[in-house]
């Protein structure tokens, strides 16, 4: 076991870089794969000097249902901006910055957040508080900021908690 993580010291490293590669070829083919997982195990080998704080993930599949959540918010977000520019007036309109406090203390879990936030149409991560307890999020519309912030931590925000912490 020791050998094959000295080998594979990043697993979903080595399995997302195939991926990548053989979406980049846009071909399925025996050499393809190959390739793919020549790279996928020679670049994090090559690059295991650089990551000495390797995020420890309790519960990978998480990942999954977290990715899941995200795309589907992601949808919706975007119905929802859509209807807002095409059928609301900007004096209706009731944009706001919302300070989330973070119970999330590893940068990962953190970047993780603002990034699924920032990605999510209608909202977008300014600015982190210099000791990471905080983030300033910027709503297109949010008539009631507090539901903005609660809907942040119970739907992302705990989900990294148990992937990340």
């Amino acid at each position: 076991m020791k050998i094959l993580q000295r080998l594979v010291p990043h697993p979903i490293l080595t399995v997302l870089l195939t991926v990548v590669w053989l979406l980049l070829v846009n071909h399925f083919s025996l050499n393809s794969l190959v390739f793919g997982l020549f790279l996928g195990v020679v670049i994090p080998f090559i690059t295991q000097p650089y990551w000495p704080d390797r995020p420890n993930l309790r519960n990978p599949w998480m990942i999954l249902q977290y990715i899941v959540i995200v795309l589907y918010d992601i949808v919706v977000a975007n119905i929802v901006v859509a209807r807002l520019i095409l059928f609301k007036r900007n004096k209706n309109l009731s944009p706001a910055w919302v300070c989330i406090p973070l119970e999330l203390r590893t940068p990962e879990a953190i970047t993780v957040l603002a990034a699924t936030i920032t990605l999510t149409p209608g909202t977008v991560s300014a600015d982190l508080s210099d000791q990471g307890h905080s983030l300033l999020v910027h709503c297109l519309d949010a008539p009631d900021p507090g539901a903005v912030r609660d809907e942040i931590k119970d739907r992302y925000e705990r989900r990294l908690m148990e992937i990340f912490e």
